[in-house]
């Protein structure tokens, strides 16, 4: 897999969204990749601590004034958006927040972007624009169908961006998560969500004593042991893939949409078993009823990653995955006490 650019000179990278979860982990591999790094953060999920490397501004996408200082100063050979409001039960309750910060104010920052002349942008994405999975694993042919806001707004800033591309010109790299997983593996970065809604973090809170039990939501799913099954990705891979898109845009790439993921599943009793493996420690299950929504299975089919951008996961391990994860948990969590 080709880390390094080819780029001369320094690159000046705008993170929106840098102190977030993944956003964070990027911050800190473009600063140990020699990037220099503007992170722009409102914090109203984001912590300033995360953020490790290059300058700080303080403020939300959606405010013009603020971008086109941040913008006119910086000189930015392109920008990386992961300033998204992330909770499907929330996005369903109040669909205006969601659409006005995941699309207003990303419209926002990309018509500052074209009034400064950078035409660059990588989109942190999701599977949830697939909606209820056709077939798996999910290839980026997979109509695209979301069942909820949350996946409808990620789709709407897709959409806008291939129009974009074709009247403007402006070259973007929409990444489609599909479970973002794990710790930075020096033990400096992890998972904060406020509230925490993802399996491991919750596992691993419950192994530490944090929480009582994990909940699992149904175990009559047609899988191998009745629970859901999910494309778990660790936060490094995913910061090398936007790495990989960054310098494909660098070269004069086109435009593309890329689904990351390991390319296989793990069941949620899995994860729990994994979890117990690894901490060593007892973890108390309550199964309650499905929840609406929740497909069976969903896999990402990452293979044009791998053969576009020469992407390939270097921690697709499971039990990787998690251990970064407990060392995160048992070395931070009294940062949220």
């Amino acid at each position: 897999m080709r880390l390094e650019l080819d780029w001369m000179g320094e690159m000046k990278i705008l993170v929106v969204g840098g102190a977030g979860y993944i956003g964070s982990h990027m911050v800190k591999w473009l600063g140990q990749h020699g990037c220099a790094v503007t992170t722009l953060d409102d914090l109203s999920s984001g912590h300033r601590e995360a953020v490790l490397y290059g300058e700080w501004v303080q403020g939300n996408c959606g405010d013009r004034a603020l971008l086109d200082q941040v913008l006119a100063a910086g000189r930015f050979d392109a920008v990386m958006h992961f300033a998204s409001f992330i909770q499907v039960g929330e996005s369903v309750q109040q669909p205006d927040k969601y659409y006005h910060n995941n699309v207003v104010n990303t419209l926002t920052l990309l018509d500052a972007m074209r009034a400064h002349g950078v035409s660059r942008f990588i989109f942190s994405s999701t599977a949830a624009t697939f909606g209820e999975p056709q077939y798996t694993p999910i290839d980026e042919r997979h109509p695209q169908q979301p069942l909820n806001p949350y996946g409808r707004s990620k789709l709407m800033v897709e959409q806008l961006l291939a129009d974009y591309d074709q009247a403007y010109g402006f070259k973007s790299v929409c990444l489609r998560y599909f479970n973002a997983a794990g710790a930075d593996p020096d033990g400096q970065l992890g998972e904060r969500h406020d509230p925490e809604t993802h399996l491991i973090p919750l596992v691993l809170q419950a192994a530490s004593g944090r929480r009582r039990q994990i909940s699992v939501f149904g175990n009559d799913y047609p899988t191998v042991d009745g629970t859901c099954i999910r494309d778990y990705i660790h936060i490094q891979d995913l910061c090398a893939a936007h790495w990989l898109a960054l310098n494909s845009l660098l070269q004069a790439g086109p435009s593309q949409a890329y689904n990351l993921g390991n390319g296989s599943g793990f069941s949620v009793n899995e994860v729990i078993e994994t979890a117990r493996q690894v901490t060593g420690q007892p973890i108390a299950v309550d199964y309650q009823p499905r929840r609406p929504g929740d497909p069976a299975r969903l896999v990402a089919d990452a293979s044009l990653a791998r053969s576009q951008l020469g992407w390939q996961p270097q921690f697709s391990q499971l039990s990787t995955i998690i251990e970064h994860a407990w060392q995160w948990e048992l070395q931070h969590c009294k940062l949220d006490n």
